[in-house]
Order: C-alpha cells, then structure tokens, then sequence
C-alpha cells in the first residue's frame, strides 16, 4: 500500500481537528474573556475564585483535563461522547491561558487613555469597553493566534479517549498496515504545513501591529 493512500483517511482526521480547533478557539477565547475581565475585577468575592480557576485551568495538563471530562465527569451524571469530552475539555484549557493573554493586553493600555475619556465625561464602563477593552484585545492578537496553533496541535491528545482526530486516524491507518514510519511522518508533515504557515502569519500580524503602534 503505498502512503499516498493514507491521505483520505488522514483527511478526515484533519477535518475532526479542525472542528476541535475551531470549536476550542472561538469558545475559549470567549471564556478567556470573561475570565480576564474577573481577574482583573476589583471586587475580592469575583477576583480570587477567577483567578484560582484561571491557575488550574494552566497548571494541569491538558490531558488530565480530558480525562477529567471524559472519565471523571460521568460520575456526577455530566455524559459527553468523546468529541465532545475533547471540545469542552481543550475549550477550558484555552480558555485559562488566553484569559492571561487578554488581561496582560488589557493592562498594556496607558491609564492616561482612561484619564482623558473621564475628562470628556465618559463613565468608567463606557470609556473600558469603547476604548481600553478594544486596544487591549488589538495588543493580544498576537499572542492568541499563537495560542490557536498550540490547541490546533492539542488536539492530537483527544487520540487518548478514543476521537477520530488526526493522530487517532494516523494511528489506526498504521495499525492496519503496519507502514508506522509513513503514515507517521506524512501526519507530521500535514501538522507542519498548517502550523509553520500559520505561525509566519502570526509573526508578521505581530510586527505590523508594532509598526501600527509606534
């Protein structure tokens, strides 16, 4: 069997990453969010829970957190099939690294930008999500989309609790014909092609918003 064949097999993994990329990046970032904004929250009762879920959410390993989703969670009656064990489970984990991203960007906003808009009358919500929240958000970019290519690459842990994703679909092409090294390296390459273009993008996104800013 020659490794070309491999390719659709290999292919319908790579859709099942993507998903889970996808699903992972627009949701996390979203809970990133919310998280950011908790921390950052001068109220003791929301900031210190926040921030003690935001520490978990990147101490553990993200594979531990799937396997908490997908074995531990039934225990209390909480059941996902595996692609969605996999979504919820790498969802948390971006959702507590990018929450850093956002509020390091957040903070990055000169307090002169808040002083100027209470000058012009502003109240402190409207100046934050008009002004501070948007330059924030612009100055993370970079950081996030880096962020996306490590949960694009992430996904191959969902092979651990049985998804059809990349790595899983490699794994079983290679068990069948035992043609490890080929069906090996073209999942390699197929990760590389996505994520070295991904990340020059992300590089050149970060220097033409320095030049922007300065």
């Amino acid at each position: 069997m020659g490794a070309l064949e491999h390719l659709p097999v290999l292919g319908r993994g790579l859709v099942v990453s993507l998903e889970l990329t996808a699903i992972s990046v627009v949701f996390g970032y979203a809970l990133g969010l919310l998280l950011a904004l908790g921390v950052a929250s001068r109220r003791p009762w929301l900031k210190w829970p926040t921030l003690v879920v935001v520490e978990i959410g990147r101490g553990i390993s993200a594979l531990v957190v799937l396997y908490i989703v997908y074995f531990g969670l039934p225990s209390l009656d909480i059941v996902f099939d595996s692609f969605w064990s996999a979504a919820v489970g790498l969802t948390f984990t971006a959702g507590a690294y990018s929450s850093e991203m956002i509020r390091a960007g957040i903070q990055s906003v000169p307090r002169g930008q808040t002083e100027a808009a209470s000058a012009l009358g502003l109240t402190g919500m409207t100046s934050f999500l008009r002004i501070v929240l948007p330059q924030g958000l612009r100055s993370a970019i970079p950081a996030l989309m880096g962020l996306a290519i490590m949960s694009f690459q992430a996904t191959s842990l969902a092979y651990s609790i049985s998804v059809g994703e990349l790595m899983g679909e490699s794994y079983r092409a290679a068990a069948v014909t035992f043609e490890y090294l080929q069906v090996y390296a073209i999942t390699g390459l197929i990760y590389a092609v996505i994520s070295v273009p991904a990340t020059w993008l992300s590089v050149m996104v970060e220097r033409r918003l320095a030049r922007g800013h300065a």
